[in-house]
């Protein structure tokens, strides 16, 4: 068996490296090897910037306590070199402090520096500035960007050098990834393509981290850099690893699906991502799992991407407020289990497969001494057949694994789930519904001769406004010998146009995720003399992918009044909004500007300011904007992202309506809160809420394993209905319980044709003003089978106040 070695300050394959405690690590065909130790690595994707360091201890508290090894985060080099040589690694950005925390609750870090990164993040993490960088062509073998990809890079490393960050000097970082799904826009750039992808690696890996590489979704990545997969499905579309002697690994397990404005929201359930990463592990030999993303947070400020919601991955297992989303926590939690029942066995054991049917198959690992463990794979979505393997019926559920640790008992099924279900709750605290709370401030609409620059064609918008703002106005005149009705038509890459004529509003227009240009006519009554055009092109975020990223347009393409074209007229701009300008979003600001009443007559483009205090005591704290239109919203000066409520998704509702409020942005009492308005939403209907757990719920019949954590002993193992309420909370109402045939799930039930009549009564002994209980799938506990003949279940929902 070949073993990669890396020799620190040698560009030699694989890593001497340390884990979350130190100790040498190497790699080869089979995993990586950690202080002589092969490992079977569990990971999860949480990003330092869309959380808040506060809140950093618990995520990666929790995401420990289900079950992973490692968390993976990417670097964001737009916010940390918002300038050519101008650092920034303040609050958010603090990456080495994140790292330590990791460290320090003993996990590992697995780095993707990029610096290119995608990850529906602004401009993909590249710094706008590099546009502006003479004969740049980004993510190519360009001398100018691999000048400041390395420059930046190799600061990067430096720092993490220092701080004895890497594993080689003691720290948690295990290995580090450098671009980003590259294969996908390669062969754009023609011969200079695979140079790039080799100038990347052998930089890379010149740095001397003592760490492995990766390069995701880079079929030819060069040795001794490791190629991965990201998907949904890598156990069935995963090529595998381009060397004998290099790991299966897989960067990106998506737990969900990114949200546009006016997508239709599609949820990934827990059963598919268990059942996708089992069959990983046996088909693909896979070895290191990283779940993208493990906690999503925030896409604060202007750092989604084009048209990205606020809200990132909130269907991960730790939901945007850092809640846990069950039951996909626990479903994987008790997975991550049963795969380390036999991990050592899988990691040193021989395999073979033996068929159990047409679309059944056994995977069994053999090892030295005896041991043994399988996994019993059912391919089939239509049906669940019984097999036999090794002189025992199992029942395979339909599309399913079925993980035996000893080749004898089922610990885990990956389409059972036993874990509870649980309800998430806002309840408004605070509600803004009255007009002495609000007050308002009109952004002024420029005109021509209020613009000082000028040129006489239609400017490309994001090269005008460096990424400064969101909003440029395109301005210019047209003189009308008479009074006339005419038709004002736009063209726009652009995302959203709002058209005004004589400080009149005419109409607004936008494009859509996979279509971002459209065409907006708006009918305008001209008046005799000098009319002032006023068309404010507004972006949703920069473009985060794709080939030739630095030549992609934005803005207004072609201008026309009825017949004549005004694309070529004289044009003056402005970049960015007064109230930007003046800074109103923040405490200063808004005390120097002169804001007027609250009027109840709504109109684009108006900036209201109103004040509250913090909810009493720690659940997550979110903003109600359900009633307003689009624009931003700031806390104390923080912004907390973009809103779109008027975008609808094809079932008729916004895409989102609740936006993160950090409880480090708030302040005891009289916290300020801006907001930007560019349609003509309501304030009134706004509110600061409370996000909480508030029901729990828990479904099991017998043929569910019993809980993983009960394996060794063997003895007395049953199916349980285990509830936990959150942290301070008790479970103070049984608001279901029937052991019987319950019909349904835990999103929606009733009483089946039999039923325990103790069934209430039995769970209300042992739930009832605790916060977390067990109640196990037992026909003594409930005074006998209610229902004989017929498969029993348990289902029980209970309240948490």
């Amino acid at each position: 068996m070949r073993m990669w070695v890396w020799l620190f300050g040698a560009v030699v394959a694989a890593a001497a490296v340390g884990g979350a405690c130190g100790g040498a690590v190497t790699y080869d065909g089979r995993s990586l090897i950690i202080d002589g130790h092969r490992k079977l690595i569990f990971s999860g994707s949480i990003h330092y910037p869309r959380s808040t360091p506060d809140m950093w201890p618990s995520l990666i508290s929790k995401a420990k306590s289900g079950g992973l090894d490692a968390i993976d985060t990417y670097v964001f080099w737009n916010l940390h070199e918002p300038q050519p040589g101008r650092y920034d690694f303040s609050g958010r950005r603090d990456l080495m402090s994140f790292i330590k925390e990791v460290h320090s609750q003993g996990l590992y870090v697995c780095l993707r520096i990029g610096p290119f990164i995608q990850g529906e993040w602004s401009y993909g993490g590249l710094p706008f500035w590099l546009h502006d960088i003479p004969n740049v062509q980004f993510r190519s073998d360009n001398e100018p960007f691999k000048f400041y990809m390395q420059n930046f890079t190799t600061k990067i490393v430096n720092m993490l050098k220092s701080e004895n960050l890497y594993a080689s000097q003691g720290g948690p970082i295990i290995i580090s990834q450098i671009e980003n799904e590259y294969q996908n826009v390669e062969k754009a750039f023609g011969d200079g393509g695979p140079s790039y992808v080799r100038w990347a690696a052998a930089m890379a890996v010149g740095l001397n981290t003592g760490v492995p590489w990766v390069m995701c979704k880079q079929d030819d990545a060069p040795d001794p850099v490791i190629n991965s997969c990201n998907g949904m499905m890598c156990g069935e579309t995963f090529v595998g690893p381009n060397s004998p002697n290099k790991p299966a690994m897989w960067t990106e397990d998506w737990t969900h699906f990114y949200d546009n404005y006016g997508n239709t929201t599609k949820l990934r359930p827990a059963q598919d991502i268990a059942y996708h990463a089992a069959l990983f592990i046996v088909n693909k030999t896979g070895s290191y799992i990283n779940y993208y993303m493990y906690h999503g947070g925030t896409n604060f400020g202007r750092n989604a991407s084009a048209f990205m919601i606020t809200s990132y991955y909130d269907q991960a297992p730790l939901d945007e407020y850092g809640l846990i989303r069950q039951p996909k926590w626990g479903h994987l939690k008790e997975f991550h289990a049963a795969v380390k029942l036999c991990s050592q066995t899988i990691l040193y054991g021989t395999k073979t497969n033996i068929s159990l049917g047409p679309l059944q198959q056994a995977y069994v690992y053999n090892g030295e001494n005896g041991e043994c463990a399988a996994f019993l794979v059912n391919k089939d979505a239509a049906s669940d057949p019984d097999v036999r393997f090794q002189d025992r019926t199992y029942r395979l559920p339909r599309k399913s694994i079925s993980i035996l640790p000893d080749c004898k008992t089922v610990a885990f099924n990956t389409a059972k789930v036993s874990s509870q279900y649980s309800t998430r709750t806002m309840r408004a605290v605070a509600k803004l519904n009255s007009p002495e709370i609000w007050q308002e401030f009109d952004e002024v609409i420029p005109s021509f001769n209020d613009t000082s620059l000028r040129s006489d064609s239609l400017l490309e918008q994001m090269n005008t406004t460096k990424d400064v703002s969101d909003y440029l106005w395109y301005t210019t005149s047209y003189e009308q010998s008479e009074e006339l009705n005419s038709v004002i038509t736009v063209d726009s890459n652009g995302h959203v146009l709002c058209t005004f004529v004589n400080g009149e509003f005419l109409a607004s227009g936008h494009g859509i995720y996979r279509n971002q240009s459209f065409s907006l006519e708006s009918g305008a009554s001209l008046k005799s003399g000098v009319n002032n055009i006023s068309l404010l092109s507004i972006m949703i975020g920069l473009p985060d992918s794709g080939a030739f990223m630095e030549k992609r347009a934005s803005g207004l393409r072609n201008v026309s009044i009825g017949d004549k074209d005004l694309t070529f007229s004289s044009w003056g701009y402005q970049v960015g909004l007064v109230g930007e300008k003046l800074q109103l979003y923040t405490e200063e600001g808004s005390s120097k500007a002169e804001w007027s009443k609250f009027n109840r007559y709504s109109q684009q483009l108006k900036w209201y300011k109103a004040r509250f205090d913090a909810p009493e005591g720690t659940d997550p704290v979110a903003l109600n904007l359900g009633t307003m239109g689009k624009g931003a919203a700031w806390i104390n000066g923080e912004s907390i992202g973009r809103y779109w409520i008027s975008f609808h998704q094809p079932n008729g509702l916004p895409s989102q309506i609740w936006y993160n409020i950090p409880r480090s942005f708030l302040k005891p009492s009289d916290n300020l809160l801006v907001l930007f308005e560019e349609e003509a939403g309501d304030p009134l209907g706004v509110s600061v809420d409370t996000v909480s757990i508030t029901k729990v719920c828990g479904h099991v019949s017998g043929s569910n394993p019993p809980p993983v954590a009960s394996y060794l002993r063997q003895r007395g193992r049953r199916p349980k209905v285990q509830l936990r309420c959150p942290p301070s909370k008790n479970i103070s109402n049984i608001l279901f319980a029937s052991f019987g045939s319950p019909s349904g799930d835990c999103s929606s039930y009733a009483p089946g044709r039999c039923h325990s009549t103790s069934s209430s009564a039995v769970v209300e002994r042992a739930c009832l003003g605790r916060r977390k209980c067990s109640v196990p799938w037992s026909y003594r506990s409930f005074g006998g089978d209610p229902c004989p003949g017929v498969s029993t279940h348990l289902l029980i929902e209970a309240e948490c106040q």
